[in-house]
């Protein structure tokens, strides 16, 4: 064998030799190598995982790509949805031109006035963080819609509130007059239980929990729920209450209806009693940083902004979140909230994700 005119050390066959010796060390550093960055890889998803509440699912990136799911982008997941729910809502609205026309146009003025949905939405994304929602998760999801609707209209009345602006457009009342945008509230409240009732918009649901989702629409939004809160707030006005009090006029003025849009989902996606539970728990939680944020945004908000007018409630004498934490200190409070609801979610996997991203958002949101 030709040594090159080298020295015998450096014989041709000791540098093959040589070679794949190299050639073998070089290999075990780079698996090494790839071992470290695929444990520093899970490492870094229990962290975030940890943070935000998620069940660590998924984290081997470089061992397998089939459990990877793309994170949610909630700006698209929020209009898909409301476009969802506002194409089921035109089914169900009869047209303007419907005997009582003035009724009809009332009810569809605000109906589409261009709301953000968050009810509803939070009920699918309820139903599809248990599995496969049914075919019924529409009409219960527009159901709250209707309620919310008709209670934004009363909300605005002379005898209320009495806001002349609601999301960019005057109040109902201030072009239909009082005794319509009265009715027209009538209307879009007792049309919500109507849809829960009908046999062939709850396709697939058994009578038993039919009957569980008119209950939860009725105690989330009748005297123990927004209903009550409402008047606990009413008779709060100019009054120096605690905040203690303040905690149990939004639980039910804001929070019980919220509370009722998850569970109802979950039940029409036939959830067990245990994530109906903890759905339940971030309910609760998310309904609270929903009220803190608008609480928030009342003061720091433009007209342009929210779509009303802003520094409405200390106009009216009501104590809010700010008021007792200050305007940081109400936001790191929601903030709180907020992490607290996506740690409810803990035991459910990555269809929970619109769930977790809503519940930032909530918090988060400019109007």
């Amino acid at each position: 064998m030709e040594n090159l005119g080298l020295p015998f050390p450096y014989s041709s066959f000791s540098i093959h030799r040589s070679a794949l010796s190299f050639g073998l060390t070089l290999y075990k550093i780079i698996c090494y190598s790839l071992a470290c960055l695929n444990d520093e890889v899970k490492a870094q998803a229990k962290v975030e995982a940890t943070l935000d509440g998620r069940p660590v699912v998924g984290t081997s990136a470089l061992t397998s790509t089939s459990t990877w799911v793309a994170p949610v982008d909630i700006r698209h997941y929020l209009d898909q949805k409301r476009e969802e729910v506002d194409r089921f809502l035109e089914t169900i609205i009869p047209d303007a031109k419907t005997p009582p026309t003035t009724l009809h146009e009332g009810m569809r003025y605000s109906l589409f006035a261009g709301g953000k949905r968050v009810r509803p939405i939070l009920a699918i994304a309820a139903a599809e963080a248990v599995g496969t929602a049914s075919q019924a998760v529409l009409a219960v999801a527009s159901s709250l819609e209707l309620i919310h609707t008709y209670s934004l209209i009363h909300d605005d009345l002379p005898a209320m509130d009495n806001d002349d602006y609601r999301r960019g457009k005057l109040t109902n009342h201030k072009v239909f007059g009082e005794a319509m945008a009265i009715l027209a509230g009538d209307a879009l409240l007792t049309l919500a239980f109507e849809l829960c009732s009908r046999q062939d918009l709850m396709d697939g649901l058994t009578p038993t929990r039919q009957v569980q989702l008119i209950h939860e629409l009725a105690v989330g939004s009748g005297n123990l729920g927004m209903v009550g809160g409402q008047v606990l707030d009413i008779q709060a006005e100019n009054k120096d209450i605690d905040l203690a009090t303040l905690q149990t006029i939004h639980k039910h003025k804001t929070g019980m209806l919220i509370r009722a849009a998850v569970r109802m989902g979950a039940i029409a996606a036939s959830a067990t009693a245990v994530q109906l539970g903890q759905l339940t728990a971030y309910a609760e939680d998310v309904g609270l940083a929903f009220q803190i944020a608008d609480d928030v945004l009342n003061v720091t908000g433009t007209r342009e902004e929210l779509g009303k007018d802003a520094n409405t409630d200390a106009q009216r004498g009501k104590k809010t979140y700010p008021a007792f934490h200050g305007i940081e200190g109400a936001r790191a409070l929601a903030d709180q909230c907020v992490g607290r609801a996506i740690g409810h979610l803990e035991t459910f996997d990555a269809k929970a994700d619109p769930l977790r991203e809503l519940a930032r958002y909530i918090a988060a949101r400019k109007n």
